[in-house]
């Protein structure tokens, strides 16, 4: 029997909306700050899985310029319905609070939600259509009369609140692709609270509410209530939460919750939800949040259950009845000889792409134009891929010739603003250097690290190695065969959500890759001949 490996999206892939059409599966997940906007993966057995589509593509569908960390798109919604796609999603364009006497104030925050449909997959999606902005993870459900709603979580910014203030339901006017009516509250939430990610469907005459409550951290869960009537009441579920990993601090999967469910061709139920895996012996998720799959099964009593004890996640779970599907091997050699980039990076904010890099201003290089230091809301060259394993390894070969100490280019492991590993090129006192420039979040401090004042002309092979929470970087003249080693063993673990300078969100998952600066405004380009990467995982 064939079973599945959770989580089978690795790496940064949370919040997944699912959802087949025919014999096709298909899961969209979260980007955050992260460009294109949102992945859309897919599938036909639930084992196998390729990435269909990167959906916001276009300046005229997604600009992030001043996001701030971790905001941009959040937990897209994906439907199909009426001979199309549907794709909802929120842009966070604020994240911000007040505290008063060390208790919440006045919390302001900016929720821009937005629709984009297309009639495949692959696209092209249209443009947005801006629908509201009353809170985030709207979702959008297609009743069997024929009617579309429009569901989101409401925000409550008001001192003494509850922030997470239930959700909400209005009509979508599917001709005008406008909101009609007026909206209502239709769930309040448990007692486990930061009710989220609304998701509905009609079973049997009930309408089934699935929500997640516990805040993203290690209480996450996935909740159901269930209604006769669209607007309510909704009678909360028996047993309580349908699917946690409340309390777990280490095993193979935690922080699980945010789900949405799938019937599949052979009538089995399924439920996509975010988990985490900590490093071993430590309790944080370098990799941030990915996405899982697992059975479940409706009850005699019209609810719904997993097939584990205690609403448990399952690591390995036996796979569906489906015929297996897999895709055709497609591998990248390392070497960036196509004039396109490789479907595995992604890059930060802005669709304007020709302002940041070029991979065809010298042919088989990719060139990255130096923009803004590292760590800007704004333009910043940095081009990267998910770490997906707890050990890797990742190298690169660069040219760069810096003019002077506002100048650096190299190989850099990146959560955020606040925390980061970089190796990278510069020059000061008239030689060029290598350095090592660390942003550390327990205390908000940035440290660099001088590995060598007499770097030597030409190419240079930049390696980091991570070994669960070890991160070693390393160097050589391209063309040598010795690695030197470069500012001995620093701590990777602090590329994750739970190493956190308090008051800031954290909600993405570490990336490997290669980024250039020129804060004297002066765009000196760095060319990188290759990029390679390489991953196991204990066991």
């Amino acid at each position: 029997m064939t079973h599945l490996t959770n989580p089978v999206l690795r790496g940064f892939n949370p919040d997944p909306s699912i959802v087949r059409v025919g014999d096709d599966i298909y899961i969209a997940t979260s980007t955050f700050e992260w460009y294109p906007g949102v992945r859309i993966h897919h599938s036909r057995d639930l084992v196998h899985w390729r990435l269909a589509a990167r959906p916001l593509e276009r300046a005229s569908q997604l600009d992030m310029l001043g996001d701030p960390d971790s905001c941009g798109v959040w937990a897209p919604d994906l439907s199909h319905a009426h001979g199309r796609f549907w794709l909802i999603y929120t842009d966070v364009k604020r994240y911000g609070q007040t505290t008063v006497n060390g208790a919440t104030g006045v919390s302001l925050r900016d929720f821009h939600n937005y629709l984009v449909t297309s009639e495949t997959i692959e696209g092209p999606w249209s443009d947005p259509v801006f629908l509201n902005a009353s809170g985030f993870d709207p979702a959008l459900f297609h009743d069997d009369d024929g009617r579309s709603w429009l569901l989101n979580m409401l925000w409550d910014h008001r001192p003494g609140s509850s922030r997470f203030a239930g959700i909400v339901i209005q009509e979508l006017d599917r001709a005008t692709l406008t909101l009609v009516g007026e909206r209502r509250v239709i769930f309040e939430g448990t007692a486990l609270g930061f009710t989220e990610g609304p998701h509905l469907y009609k079973r049997d005459g009930w309408y089934h509410l699935l929500v997640a409550e516990g805040g993203t951290g290690w209480d996450h869960a996935v909740v159901m209530a269930r209604s006769r009537s669209l607007f309510g009441p909704y009678e909360v579920h028996p047993d309580g939460p349908v699917l946690t990993a409340a309390g777990q601090r280490s095993g193979p999967l935690t922080r699980t919750g945010h789900g949405d469910l799938v019937e599949l061709a052979d009538g089995t139920t399924w439920i996509a939800y975010l988990c985490g895996r900590p490093l071993p012996g430590r309790e944080r998720c370098v990799m941030g949040r990915e996405t899982a799959l697992q059975p479940v099964q409706w009850g005699d009593d019209g609810w719904l259950r997993t097939l584990t004890d205690g609403a448990a996640p399952d690591p390995h779970p036996a796979a569906p009845a489906l015929p297996s599907a897999p895709w055709p091997e497609i591998e990248w050699d390392g070497e960036f000889a196509d004039p396109m980039l490789p479907e595995a990076f992604q890059w930060l904010r802005t669709a304007q792409t020709e302002a940041l890099f070029s991979l065809t201003e010298r042919p088989g290089h990719l060139r990255l134009y130096g923009r803004e230091s590292i760590g800007s809301s704004f333009r910043q060259a940095l081009v990267a891929r998910r770490q997906e394993h707890f050990r890797y390894t990742a190298t690169t070969q660069v040219e760069f010739d810096p003019v002077n100490f506002q100048q650096a280019a190299g190989l850099i492991c990146y959560y955020n603003s606040t925390k980061f590993h970089y190796l990278h090129i510069t020059r000061d006192q008239g030689a060029r250097q290598l350095q090592v420039m660390s942003a550390w979040p327990h205390d908000g401090s940035c440290t660099m690290t001088l590995v060598t004042d007499a770097l030597p002309d030409g190419a240079i092979d930049l390696r980091v190695e991570v070994e669960d929470d070890r991160l070693r970087f390393g160097w050589r003249r391209a063309g040598d065969m010795a690695w030197h080693d470069a500012a001995g063993i620093l701590d990777a673990s602090i590329l994750s959500d739970e190493a956190s300078l308090g008051g800031l969100p954290n909600f993405t998952g570490t990336f490997v890759g290669m980024a250039c600066q020129d804060m004297a405004g002066t765009a000196i380009p760095a060319d990188f001949r290759s990029f390679r990467y390489e991953g196991s995982d204990p066991g």
